[in-house]
């Protein structure tokens, strides 16, 4: 496609349907997103679902570096990698039940407040049996319980 040719349909397309950025139901009744994106019938893409991926972990780390720098900075890629997990990925629904599930990103993670303790004393042991005591299920935490204990 010609730029002329796409930068003419994107510039009818975002005055026709508007851009939204929160999930919304048309006049169709179809859940949609952006720029008339009908998720109930195109869904996303797997690139799409990566580049989102991508930006919420650099929109976490952005975080982290800002709110807890004493704690992130000073931590080996292992142990970042935890924190950028349960910043991205603690629902809401673990401190008040909801409908539907909302993650909290960095105020979640701060309301671990032993834990990130810990981590920022370096006692592995005691932040890794905080944080997997209290995150469901814990098959999954399992591998970030490890890497905060062993840095691996």
């Amino acid at each position: 496609m010609e730029a002329k040719l796409m930068d003419r349909i994107k510039e009818q397309l975002v005055r026709h349907e508007g851009l939204k950025l929160k999930p919304y139901r048309c006049t169709a009744g179809k859940l949609t997103i952006g720029i008339g994106r009908n998720l109930d019938d195109c869904g996303i893409t797997e690139s799409e679902a990566y580049i989102m991926l991508i930006n919420d972990i650099m929109n976490c780390e952005k975080q982290l570096k800002a709110r807890i720098p004493d704690i992130y900075n000073h931590l080996d890629e292992a142990r970042k990698s935890v924190l950028l997990n349960m910043c991205i990925s603690i629902p809401q629904s673990r401190f008040a039940p909801l409908r539907e599930p909302c993650y909290l990103g960095i105020n979640g993670l701060l309301g671990f407040k032993n834990t990130l303790a810990f981590v920022k004393a370096g006692d592995w042991e005691r932040a890794a049996n905080n944080k997997c005591r209290r995150l469901k299920p814990p098959g999954i935490i399992l591998s970030c319980c490890l890497a905060l204990l062993y840095g691996s």
